[in-house]
C-alpha cells in the first residue's frame, strides 16, 4: 500500500507476515511523541511533527536540531530526529510510495534496499543519544514517562529499518518486542500517554494475523498477538492519541485494505488527505482505489 508511513515492523521467518508500522508519516510516519504535558504543550515539537507528515523533512530537522540544543537533557529531540532521518529515508528509497505492502506474498519478495551509510550512521548515532539519556533519566526515576516513551520509539524505528531497508525480519522483531515491552511501562507510568499504546497494538495486530503454526512459533518468543485486540488499540491511539493519531489512522486504513473494507479506508485517507495536504501519498492511495472499484 502506497501510504504506509512509519513504524513498527516484525515478522518471522519466511512465512511471517510484516505490518508497516511506517509512514507517511510515520508518519512515521510512527511519529515520535512525548508523554508529558510540557512537551506536548510544545508549539516547536508540535510543528515539526506536523512537517514530518507533509513530508517537509528539512525544516523538520531543523526545528528538531534546535529543540535538541535547548533541551538537551530531552530524549524527544534525537529521537524525533531519528524519525525524521528514517522517514526521508524511507522517501528517497521510495518505500513510501511501494505497493508491496498489501499482499503479504509481494512483501516477502521484496527486494533489500541500496540504504546511504551515511544516513545510517545518523540515525544510528540519534538513537544512541536518545537511549543514552532515556537510560541516564531512568537510572535516576524508573518511571520517567518521557525516558520510557522514548525507548519504546527508538526501539519501533529501529524495528523498521532492519524490516523495510535491511530486510532482517528477525532482528526486526527483536525490536518490536522490545517497543512493547517500554510501551507497557509507560503507560504503567502515565495510563494517559496514548500515543504509548501503538507498538501494542502493531504487535497484536501483526502476530495476530499469522499463519497458526507461526503464530505459535512467535509466542515461543515471548510476543503473544490478537488482531481485532490490536486493531482496537489502534483505534484509541486514533481516538485520544496526540502525535500518532494521523499514524494510527493510516494503519487502520492499511488493516481495512488488506480486510477489503475499502469504504473505510477511503474516509480515513481522505481526512488524512485534507488534513496534510502537501503529502501527496494519501491522494495517490485514494485514487488507487477508486480505480480499482
Amino acid at each position: 500500500m502506497s501510504v504506509r508511513i512509519y513504524t513498527y515492523t516484525a515478522s518471522m521467518l519466511s512465512k511471517t507476515k510484516i505490518w508497516i508500522s511506517v509512514s507517511a508519516i510515520l508518519a512515521f510516519a510512527s511519529l515520535p511523541a512525548s508523554a508529558t504535558d510540557a512537551v506536548f504543550a510544545a508549539p516547536a515539537l508540535d510543528h515539526g511533527f506536523q512537517l514530518l507528515y507533509n513530508l517537509d523533512f528539512d525544516r523538520a530537522h531543523g526545528i528538531f536540531s534546535q529543540w535538541e540544543k535547548s533541551h538537551p537533557d530531552d530524549p524527544m529531540g534525537p529521537t524525533a530526529d531519528a524519525a525524521g532521518v528514517l522517514f526521508s529515508e524511507f522517501h528517497r528509497l521510495g518505500v513510501l510510495e511501494s505497493q508491496c505492502f498489501e499482499l503479504d506474498k509481494r512483501f516477502e519478495n521484496r527486494p533489500k534496499l541500496n540504504a546511504d551509510p551515511a544516513i545510517r550512521a545518523r540515525f544510528d548515532a540519534a538513537i544512541q543519544q536518545a537511549q543514552n539519556i532515556s537510560r541516564t533519566r531512568l537510572a535516576k526515576n524508573s518511571r520517567d514517562k518521557d525516558a520510557l516513551f522514548a525507548m519504546t520509539l527508538t526501539n519501533g524505528l529501529q524495528a523498521d529499518y532492519a524490516a523495510l531497508i535491511e530486510k532482517r525480519n528477525v532482528a526486526s522483531l527483536h525490536y518490536t518486542k522490545e517497543a512493547t515491552g517500554w510501551g507497557e511501562q509507560t503507560l504503567s507510568a502515565d495510563p494517559d500517554c496514548y500515543d504509548a499504546h501503538i507498538a501494542g497494538g502493531i504487535s497484536k495486530y501483526l502476530i495476530g494475523s499469522m499463519a497458526a503454526p507461526v503464530r505459535w512459533l512467535v509466542r515461543l518468543g515471548g510476543i503473544s498477538g490478537d488482531k481485532q485486540e490490536g486493531v482496537k488499540e489502534l483505534k484509541l491511539v486514533a481516538d485520544r492519541g496526540h502525535y500518532l493519531a494521523p499514524f494510527a489512522n493510516i494503519l487502520l486504513a492499511i488493516a481495512y485494505v488488506r480486510d477489503h473494507d475499502k469504504p473505510h479506508a477511503r474516509e480515513l485517507l481522505a481526512s488524512l488527505r485534507d488534513q496534510f495536504p502537501a503529502n501527496p501519498l494519501f491522494a495517490q492511495e485514494i485514487a488507487r482505489l477508486d480505480s480499482s472499484n
